[in-house]
């Protein structure tokens, strides 16, 4: 019979453990109702109504700022595009330009003036928040989805941030979670190894958890809604984390005690910052996102207010709203646009804050971390998932019901991808047009007998002055970050120096100016893939700072290096002009591979960082978190569980074997006729095998997870002989 958690008490469990009988690895069950919720229904009597009464005129009016400064700039923008090519009658194609120009300019303006906003909050926020909350009302699950993870980080991690809670002596209010969806045998049980080696040492007071699951239904979406839907009726909040993040204590109370004391809030997400990078791309990325990542995130967190959006981890979230309101539909089809939707966060977020629950960030709120992809080729694989599970919020964004910001939020995220490939269009009609200026005689003799020829001209001193508008909107808010990096002097000082911090900026400035033009490219084959039809599935992401083979690099990048010299030679022969004008992008193309090279380097990221360039304020003085979390990893390296084989592990060790078994779900009885092919293979290979070398040896991975289900086939597997039968014999 499942008792509640609460009425387990401490000295039981110590008892229980006192006997001899280890702990179960999952609580008693305590369900909840999840149930899918409709894209094509809803009513607005649904909606609950908020317990308090928030104000919203500052939002509105932070949200007028955005959106109408980003109209007035993009008005600009388009008239000025439109006197630079209305020099004479304008062309079919001339208009065409102006109207890619149009929607490129207007995803950067509201970019700007999100970043304005963020920059002018940022300057007048204190950053201190008070003196932590004495005492907590409610319980909070904090969960880690993972999916074939190195056990080593993750289990590290997880016992750092447990280590900071139970240091600001609210403990007891947080239980911890590791969530498997692995598919990878040797992954799986070197999960339990760490999970068991963990409770043992920390004891059963630390009330650590383990589940797997057989089949990863739904992915990541999928996993934290079995654990909502079976166990979440124990917890009023649960705190989600992706593999890599890590949050201090402080981070975990101070959202706790701010979901407490908000009844109206479903979702509270913190600002991540990036750390524990050292490859050249990989700093790159953790030095943006800590100048310019906080401008970005202080405007959008002004403007969203209480209509925000979630992320996927790093947030905490009302248990009982997500079950009630954050179930998943399918969408209908075949992906990539159809099937279970891969970017799940934001549609969660979105029927959450249709129910009336608020989505807000918190983007000031200091000791939320998680780490990013050592090279652009680990980010464009990120990216392609990514982008399909935007792209697939077309059929989202319509939906009944749905907050208009909360439409604004999927419209976004879709411009982010189709960015690229607007972009795209544009350079290729920007030299079709010079190409027709330059090569194609004027017809001087039209049917409709005009006096005067058409051809495409253009005004270069407008055109200079818009491009130059254009650069410096694009970068204003790298600036804006910048700016406040310097006024700060503990942030200055911990970053090199004003003078590092200025050639920091330079130096990310120059590099993501000659990235840009590849992840264009990049992001833009997504699109056009997604588009045909192709499904990108869901890989494990590398989380290391190995390189990457540079075969494997010339083999993605040669198509950008053969468009980058044909761009130039094209954009030379037709015009110098068009050729300089061309210029960033044609060196960033041709320069794919070894810039694609040199970004995933380890020694040229750590080069810069002995000269204390690309220095952030929490690699200078790493926060205590990350250094203890560096030294549990180190130590669990050294256990050896993520090398081991599985099927070894298993035969060898007969605690590991009974433990192992018992965390089994239960086996559901096979329909008669029904053969399963894995199942019969793996039994095959057993009953012909006659040590435990032959079994490792023919067991395929598919095939090594149906043993590691299956009791029946683990005792076959327990029953080899550990060496053949002559060397016994010799021994």
């Amino acid at each position: 019979m499942a008792v509640p958690l609460d009425t387990v008490s401490q000295d039981s469990k110590e008892n229980v453990a006192a006997l001899g009988r280890p702990a179960a690895a999952m609580p008693p069950e305590k369900h909840l109702n999840m149930p899918t919720q409709s894209l094509r229904r809803w009513s607005a009597s649904e909606e609950r109504k908020p317990v308090l009464q928030h104000p919203k005129l500052g939002t509105w009016l932070a949200r007028l700022f955005v959106f109408g400064g980003g109209l007035l700039l993009t008005a600009y923008g388009t008239w000025e595009m439109y006197q630079v090519v209305s020099v004479s009658r304008t062309t079919a194609l001339q208009w065409v330009l102006v109207g890619l120009f149009t929607v490129n300019f207007s995803w950067i303006a509201v970019a700007f003036t999100s970043a304005l906003l963020g920059f002018f909050a940022l300057l007048r926020r204190p950053g201190h928040r008070g003196p932590l909350p004495s005492t907590l009302q409610h319980k909070t699950a904090i969960v880690m989805p993972v999916y074939n993870e190195q056990t080593d980080r993750t289990f590290a991690a997880l016992e750092a941030i447990y280590e900071s809670v139970h240091a600001t002596g609210l403990g007891d209010s947080f239980d911890y979670f590791i969530l498997s969806d692995t598919t990878q045998p040797d992954a799986w049980i070197a999960e339990e190894r760490a999970f068991l080696a963990l409770r043992e040492r920390l004891g059963p007071g630390a009330r650590f958890y383990y589940r797997h699951r057989q089949k990863n239904h739904h992915r990541k979406a999928g996993n934290i809604a079995d654990f909502v839907s079976r166990w979440g009726g124990h917890y009023e909040h649960m705190l989600v984390l992706d593999a890599d993040s890590l949050m201090t204590g402080e981070c975990i109370v101070r959202l706790a005690a701010a979901m407490e004391a908000d009844p109206d809030a479903g979702i509270i997400q913190s600002l991540p910052l990036i750390i524990n990078r050292n490859t050249l791309f990989a700093r790159l990325q953790q030095y943006a996102a800590r100048v310019t990542g906080p401008v970005i995130a202080m405007g959008l967190a002004v403007w969203m207010g209480r209509d925000g959006n979630y992320w996927g981890h790093n947030a905490i979230i009302r248990t009982k709203a997500f079950a009630a309101h954050g179930g998943l539909p399918d969408l209908k089809g075949k992906p990539p646009f159809g099937g279970h939707i891969l970017s799940h966060d934001f549609v969660e977020a979105a029927l959450l804050r249709r129910a009336g629950w608020s989505v807000y960030m918190l983007a000031d709120l200091q000791g939320s971390y998680e780490e990013s992809p050592p090279s652009l080729i680990d980010l464009s694989a990120r990216d392609r998932r990514w982008c399909q599970g935007n792209l697939q919020h077309m059929r989202v964004v319509t939906a009944k019901g749905l907050k208009l910001p909360t439409r604004q939020h999927f419209a976004t995220g879709i411009m982010s991808y189709l960015a690229s490939p607007f972009w795209l269009f544009q350079l290729i009609v920007g030299i079709a047009l010079v190409l027709q200026t330059t090569y194609i005689r004027p017809e001087y003799f039209a049917r409709d007998f005009r006096l005067y020829p058409i051809w495409p001209r253009f005004d270069p001193e407008r055109a200079l002055t818009l491009f130059a508008v254009t650069m410096g909107i694009l970068l204003a808010p790298k600036v804006f970050g910048l700016i406040l990096m310097l006024i700060r002097g503990r942030d200055r000082r911990a970053s090199g120096g004003g003078i590092r911090l200025i050639i920091s900026s330079t130096i990310e400035m120059i590099l993501s100016a000659l990235l840009a033009p590849i992840l264009m490219l990049i992001q833009s084959g997504s699109v056009f893939q997604i588009m045909l039809g192709r499904d990108t599935g869901w890989q494990p992401q590398r989380r290391d700072d190995g390189s990457i083979p540079f075969k494997d690099i010339v083999r993605r990048h040669r198509a950008h290096t053969v468009l980058g010299a044909l761009a130039g030679i094209s954009a030379f022969m037709i015009a110098t002009s068009l050729f300089l004008w061309m210029s960033p992008t044609i060196i960033g193309l041709l320069l794919a591979i070894p810039l694609s090279w040199l970004s995933g380097q380890l020694g040229a990221g750590l080069a810069l960082k002995r000269l204390g360039l690309l220095m952030t304020p929490e690699e200078h003085q790493p926060p205590a978190i990350a250094t203890r979390a560096n030294e549990l990893q180190a130590r669990n390296v050294a256990f050896g569980f993520d090398d081991a084989d599985s099927l070894r592990a298993i035969y060898e060790d007969p605690d590991l074997r009974e433990r192992h078994i018992e965390m089994l779900p239960a086996t559901p009885p096979r329909k008669r006729g029904i053969i399963e092919t894995e199942r019969a293979l793996a039994e095959a290979k057993l009953v012909d095998a006659e040590t435990i070398e032959d079994a490792v040896s023919w067991l395929h991975n598919k095939e090594r997870m149906v043993v590691l289900h299956d009791r029946a086939l683990i005792d076959l597997l327990v029953n080899l002989k550990p060496k053949p039968a002559e060397a016994q014999a010799a021994e």
